[in-house]
């Protein structure tokens, strides 16, 4: 008999445990990491989304209070006029929503806060007979009148207000724009079309600025 002798037990590769091991470690926290991903995106989020930041064309919040403004009595036409024109008054300018006002709803009409204000039935300021500078209760003859969409404003600086008021249409119209908003002529001419469709334009007397 041929004595076959069994080859002893080859010695472990320590280079080969070494990579294992190696191997190992790196696998563990990529497990890990996969894991906490996957219950991240199968988790509901509970928290409320954010909301979006407030832009310009938000719609203004605006006290529950009237604004303040006279109302005087008119007369039969020119109630009749003005009842048409706040008819047509739109229910928000840009992004300032319509107010109550403290009187005479049926001649006046206010938006936003600070209140832009729209009167019907003012007294229409006369043309100043001389040059001469300072002269109250008047329009100055070299003052620059303003031809928006159809209709002729006059507007009078003030400390707190600038009023445009209408000086070609039968009976007038006086918006007020405080000082807080930029470009006052162009918050005073969003009311030009209304004014168009329901005062008529006056026959004379018609101040020469207006293009007349």
């Amino acid at each position: 008999m041929v004595d076959l002798e069994t080859p002893p037990p080859k010695a472990p590769d320590n280079s080969t445990r070494t990579a294992a091991l190696t191997a190992a470690a790196f696998a563990l926290p990529i497990a890990l990491i996969a894991g906490v991903l996957i219950f991240w995106k199968l988790t509901p989020d509970d928290q409320p989304a954010a909301r979006p930041a407030p832009t310009s064309s938000a719609v203004q919040q605006v006290p529950s209070t009237p604004v303040p403004l006279a109302a005087p009595k008119l007369s039969a036409h020119d109630a009749q006029a003005c009842l048409a024109l706040t008819s047509q008054l739109p229910g928000q300018v840009r992004n300032l929503p319509a107010r109550k006002v403290s009187a005479g709803p049926e001649q006046n009409g206010a938006y936003g806060d600070p209140a832009i204000t729209v009167q019907c039935g003012v007294t229409q300021p006369p043309m100043c007979e001389t040059i001469t500078p300072g002269q109250k209760g008047c329009v100055p003859l070299d003052a620059d009148l303003l031809v928006m969409n159809g209709v002729c404003w006059w507007g009078d600086d003030g400390p707190a207000t600038k009023l445009f008021t209408t000086m070609d249409r039968e009976v007038a119209v006086q918006v007020g724009v405080p000082a807080s908003y930029d470009q006052p002529a162009q918050w005073a001419n969003e009311f030009s079309d209304a004014v168009v469709e329901t005062i008529k334009s006056k026959a004379s007397a018609v101040p020469t600025g207006c293009g007349n």
